[in-house]
Order: C-alpha cells, then sequence, then structure tokens
C-alpha cells in the first residue's frame, strides 16, 4: 500500500511572519496518528526555507524548495544549489512546475537536468506533469502525460525512483477553482502509472506516489484521495491556510487503507 503524500507550495506567498504562523499551526494540529498515515511536506520560497525548517523541528513536517538549479556552484546568477537546499535542511524540491514551464518556459531536457542533479545530491523530487486546456481539447492529456514522463525521468534508474513523486496537475484546473472529476483524474493517474511500468517495470510503478493537483480543497479532498491510483496531492492556495491545508490532510487520512490506528 502506498502511503499517501501531501505536499503545499506556497508559491510566491507569505511573509516572514505569515510563514511562521502557518508552519507553527500545521505542526500544532498534525498528531502523531495522522502523520503515521500521510507524509507532510511544505515547500515554501526560498527566502522562508532556513526558517520554516527551524520551526519544523521535531514534527512530521518535511520541507522543500520549490525548484532547484543543476550546476553545482559557479556564475549562474540568481539560482540555487542541490547543495545549498540540503544545507539548509531541504528534503524535496518541486520540479517541473506548470508556471516553470509555461510562464517561465523552462523545457523538459532542462527539467531533467535538474532532476538528476537533485537526486544525485540527496533530494527527493516531485516532478510535475499536465497538460494545458488546449491540449486536453485537442485529445493530447495522454501524449503530454507521456512526453513529460519520457523526457523529465531520462537517465533514472530503478533505484532512484523510490526518491521520486510525481504530481499530475492539469494546468486548466490550477488556480481556477475547476478540478478534474474523479473520473478524469485517475484515467490520467492510470495512465501515468503504465508509462512508468513501461519505462521501468511493474513493481517500481506500484511503488511510485502519483499526486493529484489542480484546486484541491478540503470539500474535494476525501473523493480524490480515494481513487486507486492518486496517492496524495500537491496543493497551492489551500496550503496557505491551516484549517484547509489540515482538512486536505485529514481527508487524506481517513482514506487511509494501510490499516494503521
Amino acid at each position: 500500500m502506498r502511503k499517501l503524500f501531501i505536499a503545499g507550495n506556497w508559491k510566491m506567498n507569505l511573509d516572514a511572519a505569515a510563514a511562521k504562523e502557518l508552519t507553527t499551526g500545521l505542526k500544532d494540529n498534525l498528531c502523531d496518528c495522522t502523520a503515521a498515515k500521510v507524509d507532510v511536506a511544505v515547500c515554501p520560497a526560498y527566502v522562508y526555507v532556513p526558517q520554516v525548517v527551524e520551526i519544523a523541528q521535531g514534527s512530521p513536517i518535511a520541507v522543500g524548495a520549490q525548484d532547484v538549479y543543476f550546476e553545482g556552484n559557479g556564475a549562474f546568477t540568481g539560482e540555487v544549489s542541490v547543495a545549498m537546499l540540503k544545507d539548509v535542511g531541504c528534503k524535496y524540491t518541486i520540479l517541473g512546475h506548470s508556471e516553470r514551464r509555461h510562464v517561465i518556459g523552462e523545457t523538459d531536457e532542462l527539467t531533467n537536468q535538474k532532476l538528476l542533479a537533485a537526486l544525485a545530491g540527496g533530494l527527493d523530487v516531485i516532478l510535475c506533469i499536465g497538460e494545458l486546456l488546449e491540449e486536453r481539447q485537442a485529445n493530447q492529456t495522454e501524449a503530454v502525460i507521456e512526453r513529460h514522463l519520457r523526457k523529465g525521468l531520462a537517465g533514472v534508474t530503478k533505484e532512484q525512483m523510490a526518491k521520486v513523486t510525481i504530481a499530475y496537475e492539469p494546468v486548466w484546473a490550477i488556480g481556477t477553482g475547476q478540478t478534474a472529476t474523479p473520473e478524469q483524474a485517475q484515467e490520467a493517474h492510470a495512465f501515468a502509472r503504465s508509462i512508468i511500468a513501461d519505462m521501468f517495470d511493474n513493481n517500481v510503478a506500484q511503488e511510485t506516489r502519483i499526486q493529484y493537483g489542480g484546486s484541491v480543497k478540503p470539500s474535494n479532498a476525501a473523493e480524490l484521495l480515494s481513487l486507486p491510483d492518486v496517492d496524495g496531492a500537491l496543493v497551492g492556495g489551500a496550503s496557505l491556510k491551516v484549517q484547509d491545508f489540515m482538512g486536505i490532510i485529514n481527508a487524506g487520512a481517513s482514506t487511509c487503507g494501510c490499516g494503521c490506528q
């Protein structure tokens, strides 16, 4: 049974005081019973990572970054290396988020370079995949998912896949209030898992966690997280409020079939 993994992507939001308040609130509300059923991480902006790591110490909350660069050091103004993130206590990094792809203009090849560097340097990776609205309307959803996976995971070994989480995020559902139907989400996740099986093997595919992202909120979380191929959520706006994020985490714990009490 794959343990659920729920991560909050705080994007370019919050200030120092708000990041402290949010982290403290999550720490105070995340009980050991829930943490036994659901892995939880938060991904603040770079400048707040050390502060969030310090507050989260002694809790089950892991901390990740929202991106990383593939070079170890050098003249790369504005970039942050894997070693730097490790140095301040990061466990995860998000890579290939739709905003990096479609706003910043990052390619599959650049995402792959970052992913390989992150894994080599000891970070776990949340690799985002997903189609634009026009791509779904043109029946290209599966083609986009397959491209993002095959190019994004190029050069990754079976052993390294244990440190990779996939986040399926239909771009048309991110921050729009629209959510993929349970049928759409399950279909996309199952297809992604079939591609992973083809690239590696069925054991790797069955062990790989695939999160759903796209307007996840407490009111729809239980239905989405109970789907057979949905192994968690990458949460945007709803992760910025303790009550909302805990509502999603608790919904995940309620759907857990792991048998823990």
